[in-house]
């Protein structure tokens, strides 16, 4: 997925040597409430559809970026729309090619082409995305939260021997030390910046492919080709330095094209830009498909909610994408009459859920794709029109995609579903998925032991080697349907028993009063994890306990370990940079946080409870006070358990 899942924080796939004919989706139709799961699709294609990032690209197909932007060259339509800024493509192929002649000559010889973009969505940044392209230099998306020894650590890392940025940036970068020479950090919105282009105007796409390669001298380069670095994008994960993922042009092209295919892509399409473009869901998912389909793109420099539908309409936007929380954000937003007076089509992305999507469709009318892929190409998933409500869908044909024991290798046993698509078996169906075949996965920038962990197996026998481990838990089906069950670092074991932090918040999901849910493990005093869930509640909406309670008693997929032993309410959840639940904070806060917090104490077993006894009494909760914690905090003492809670 670029949609990240941090593993992959990008709803996209993957490999760019084979093709799957397309499908073309049909409009959505209203997920089930019940099963909102993380990866789960929405609504089925009528027929099959390549996987996003998959497939080789027609022979008469621009197989680079550089070739795209190229083709731009001569076409009068818009391209980019920005504000009061509307550049055509022609304009903008032109941009791009000045930036590249400018990158040719201020790029030391001997450097690494790599290009620093520490920018908000301003047209600067896809026009130095074209530049890159044609000189066949990389880009590396900064991520402007960052702070600190972690924001040099991001440039130092990706061997930036450029870093182009704006004055609302420079603050990030005071006293950081000499992160760059000064004559090598261009500030887009200084005069000095337009005085570097200037000799450059008129400079014609073609005349500086491959500026950035050239060894000496001037003019071209050789071309940049299929395999030429593009983008170094880091994963957003929230634990330890970020990784950055290489992506070649080939991959970024093939993606392109195969989500025009995908969604059926038209010139007069317009793609609104709102998420993060250091992330790769904006650049792989938004920008890549308007320049491979010739549609244009409109930028929103940070994202907003309340700005979203003024934005579809003042652009005319008709697709989008979207990663984590931004879907609930939208659904936040006081509703309208108007709501549906827009002429949006598809929004594509990750980690809305059903009942969201659900949601979504029935006030919007636009339907929500949602996709599961690796951002580092290295899995993907294609939902067809006979996957299952819940299910993510099935590997492309002739993909090796399992579900195994992270331990062992072992392929695992297929789920055991009731009538109801409940989950019967999920200690010993729930494993990671893996793909046993090729993958388009082309390592970390580097990082060799982030690279290797990917692909060299698990455990002491390396069982899985070659493999490309996604860290993702999933259970397939007996049809052979894939379901997402969570992270493999959101496994919890309670009371010997192993549950998926994914399918229990499929469960709370469904308790109305919240906006959003997050569940996760805290250490149990004595052995193994207890479940914490985090409730976004709207602001002057009081936590009811009973009214809690009795919405647990009413679930029947609910099993008897999976009711959260600790509550946290808050206004909202936190977010990481790209919008996905910061889940890490959450669990280290544990049940320590400054916000209000509800329990259910650890009581002895009681005897089985006769029928017709009110079932919601087994789910009470009440306030969590400072004696419940100092108490809790000796049993963890006396048990030399303490030291977990800060994992």
């Amino acid at each position: 997925m670029v949609a990240d899942s941090s593993r992959s924080d990008s709803p996209l796939a993957r490999d760019a040597h084979e093709h799957t004919p397309p499908g073309r989706k049909a409009p959505a139709h209203k997920a089930p409430a019940h099963k909102a799961a993380s990866h789960t699709v929405p609504a089925p294609p009528p027929a099959p559809a390549p996987p996003p990032g998959r497939g080789s690209t027609p022979a008469s197909a621009p197989r680079t970026i550089a070739e795209l932007v190229q083709a731009q060259w001569t076409d009068h339509r818009i391209a980019l729309k920005y504000q009061e800024v509307a550049l055509t493509h022609h304009q903008v192929a032109g941009a791009a090619a000045a930036r590249a002649a400018l990158l040719g000559e201020l790029l030391p010889r001997g450097a690494e082409p790599h290009i620093g973009v520490l920018l908000d969505n301003v047209p600067e940044f896809p026009l130095w995305l074209g530049a890159a392209a044609l000189a066949g230099a990389a880009v590396a998306g900064i991520n402007p939260t960052r702070r600190g020894p972690e924001l040099a650590r991001d440039i130092a890392h990706t061997d930036c021997a450029l870093l182009i940025t704006e004055r609302a940036h420079l603050p990030l970068l005071a006293g950081l030390g000499p992160v760059l020479p000064p004559e090598r950090v261009l500030i887009t919105d200084d005069p000095a910046y337009q005085e570097l282009l200037a000799p450059f105007e008129g400079v014609r796409p073609g005349d500086v492919t491959g500026s950035a390669l050239r060894t000496g001298g001037e003019g071209r380069g050789p071309t940049p080709g299929p395999a030429t670095r593009m983008l170094l994008y880091f994963t957003s994960g929230s634990t330890g330095a970020p990784k950055a993922a290489l992506c070649s042009q080939g991959r970024l092209a093939a993606a392109g094209h195969s989500l025009v295919r995908y969604f059926g892509v038209r010139k007069e399409d317009v793609h609104y830009l709102c998420m993060p473009m250091f992330h790769g869901n904006a650049v792989i998912a938004g920008w890549s498909p308007a320049l491979a389909g010739g549609a244009a793109v409109a930028l929103r420099r940070r994202f907003s909610a309340s700005a979203f539908l003024p934005d579809v309409r003042r652009y005319g936007a008709t697709y989008f994408t979207y990663v984590g929380r931004a879907v609930q954000y939208l659904l936040a937003t006081p509703p309208a009459p108007d709501d549906r007076d827009h002429a949006l089509r598809t929004g594509f992305g990750t980690e809305a859920g059903a009942v969201d999507v659900a949601r979504f469709v029935d006030r919007f009318g636009v339907r929500l794709v949602e996709g599961y892929g690796s951002s580092e190409g290295g899995a993907a998933l294609q939902r067809t029109s006979d996957t299952p409500p819940g299910a993510v869908g099935r590997p492309a044909p002739g993909d090796d995609l399992a579900v195994v024991d992270p331990d062992t290798g072992d392929e695992l046993p297929r789920a055991r579903l009731d009538p109801a698509g409940r989950l019967l078996n999920g200690d010993e169906a729930i494993g990671e998925l893996v793909n046993r075949g090729r993958s388009a996965f082309e390592g970390y920038w580097r990082n060799p032991e982030a690279t290797a962990a990917r692909t060299r197996g698990r455990a002491s026998g390396r069982a899985g080697a070659g493999w490309y481990w996604t860290g993702d838990l999933f259970f397939r089906d007996p049809a052979g349907f894939f379901h997402f069950a969570g992270r493999a670092d959101d496994r919890l074991r309670v009371d010997s028993e192993n549950l998926a932090a994914a399918m229990i918040e499929n469960i709370l999901a469904r308790y109305v009063p919240a906006t959003g849910v997050a569940v996760y493990a805290v250490p149990d005093p004595v052995a193994g994890d207890q479940v914490m869930a985090a409730l976004a509640l709207p602001d002057g909406t009081a936590f009811d306990p009973d009214d809690f309670a009795a919405f647990l008693a009413a679930q029947p997929d609910l099993g008897t370990k999976m009711a959260p032993r600790f509550l946290r309410t808050v206004a909202a959840l936190p977010v990481t940079a790209t919008n996905k639940v910061h889940r890490v904070a959450l669990r280290r806060a544990g049940f320590r946080c400054p916000d209000p917090v509800w329990w259910r104490p650890v009581e002895p077993p009681a005897p089985r409870s006769p029928a017709g006894e009110d079932r919601a009494a087994r789910w009470r909760y009440r306030r969590f006070t400072d004696d419940d914690r100092a108490a809790l905090l000796a049993q963890y003492r006396d048990h030399d358990r303490e030291h977990l809670l800060d994992r």
